[in-house]
């Protein structure tokens, strides 16, 4: 028989249980998170039409997504989903009725034909959680996405990490100020959000290539360059140009409804650079780094998007949403030491003694499972030996014996691995032997 090599797709992965344990841990948090603040589930298809997907994004992005080779050329035209935004915009737009405000969470994998950045958590296809709400435009909608985001990354023990928060209409003035039109927003905010990667000097250089005059590049630099303009600076620059005014205004509410939210004051900050490249945001936007460890990228992004949703339905809809990466989190926390060992949710191992105990052994899992504790039965009466090698294996804490001497007095021998001792006790005991070791 010819033998296939087995190999995985670049920028993919496999995922064994102690990765999985993790990362259904990290999702319970998020959704736990989620369900607090009213937020509802939804899921969509893998596959979008083409159209759907282009032309939302912007140039840089529209390049990363992931044609297939299927009807080419037609109106049939697909692609994997490269985020979870146009597609969810594409569901508020074929289903009108969805009470208003309408507030969901999704959990699903994207596809970006990008370069594999493991160190960084960036891989082809990862994991999306996001959180969205349509139809207010309050700044309160805004403020409680940020507070979720600063509630779960705590709950999570992350250390230190940062909230940027910017507003596109304060861009938008910002194009203005250094004398440009708004046709220049997309082209200047694209390099600008490079600026946490890159220096001004090389943004300069790209904005060079893009012909934005030199006098407006100096202007730039003397506001995104320095990383030490406050709010109350921007609201000076802003004077008398209507949209950076307008922005100045929503996040003045924005931050003064975060603080009366209890995020702390350290948790979130004004940031002028703060661009996200996506085409498509028309608000506040807003991003999560860590800033003792700037090399693993943000943690979460996203902002508001009140004519996304018209692209499909022709009336411009208020939403904002985030996006909460779960494998740059897990990265993240990889590399920072914060993930303990964990390679099975099993407690308990009963052992099978011999083929005449077996029923025995039975019984005692179906006692430990209804009680609520996950219990395993070895499969094979080898020697017990074998089976402790694989409790010890899978980091099993403990193995529950009921040999013949054990049966005929009524009781269990139970073994805890990790300190190599053991204790017998009555099956009537069982319970409280689980509230006090479980």
């Amino acid at each position: 028989m010819q033998t296939i090599q087995p190999r995985i797709f670049k920028g993919t992965r496999d995922f064994l249980p102690d990765e999985m344990i993790h990362r259904e841990e990290v999702q319970k948090i998020m959704r736990a998170v989620f369900q607090k603040y009213g937020f509802e589930p939804i899921e969509t298809p893998a596959i979008e039409y083409l159209n759907v997907l282009t032309g939302k994004y912007g140039e840089d992005a529209d390049r990363l997504i992931y044609r297939l080779n299927y009807k080419t050329g037609s109106k049939d035209e697909a692609a994997l989903h490269y985020d979870l935004t146009v597609p969810f915009s594409r569901v508020i737009s074929m289903n009108r009725d969805l009470p208003k405000p309408f507030k969901r969470y999704q959990i699903q994998p994207v596809w970006r034909a990008d370069t594999p950045q493991p160190k960084q958590g960036r891989f082809r296809e990862f994991y999306q959680c996001d959180i969205d709400a349509v139809g207010s435009k309050s700044m309160l909608v805004d403020a409680e996405i940020i507070c979720i985001v600063n509630e779960i990354l705590t709950r999570l023990e992350f250390k230190n990490f940062l909230i940027k928060i910017n507003n596109r209409k304060l861009l938008n003035g910002l194009v203005a100020y250094v004398g440009l039109d708004s046709s220049w927003t997309g082209e200047i905010c694209r390099s600008i959000d490079k600026l946490d990667k890159i220096s001004f000097e090389e943004v300069t250089e790209e904005l060079r290539t893009k012909n934005v005059p030199e006098e407006a590049i100096a202007k730039l630099k003397t506001v995104v360059a320095g990383g030490t303009v406050t709010l109350a600076d921007a609201e000076k620059l802003m004077a008398g140009i209507p949209s950076g005014e307008e922005g100045v205004n929503e996040l003045k509410d924005l931050l003064a409804y975060l603080e009366s939210m209890n995020v702390p004051k350290e948790n979130f900050v004004f940031e002028i650079s703060l661009a996200r490249g996506l085409d498509y945001y028309t608000g506040p936007i807003f991003e999560t780094t860590l800033p003792d460890h700037p090399h693993i990228g943000s943690l979460t992004g996203g902002g508001r998007y009140d004519e996304l949703i018209g692209s499909f339905s022709g009336i411009d809809t208020p939403a904002v949403g985030t996006s909460l990466g779960l494998d740059r989190i897990l990265a993240a926390m990889k590399q920072l030491g914060m993930l303990d060992k964990a390679q099975t949710r099993t407690k308990v191992l009963v052992t099978s003694f011999s083929k005449e105990t077996i029923l025995d052994s039975l019984k005692l899992a179906s006692k430990f499972r209804s009680l609520g504790v996950n219990t395993e039965i070895y499969h094979e009466a080898v020697k017990l030996k074998n089976q402790f090698s694989y409790a010890d294996k899978k980091g099993i804490r403990f193995v529950a014996i009921m040999g013949e001497d054990e049966i005929k007095n009524g009781q269990v021998t139970l073994k805890d691995m990790s300190k190599g001792s053991q204790v017998l006790i009555s099956t009537d005991a069982i319970e409280q032997w689980i509230s006090e070791n479980l």
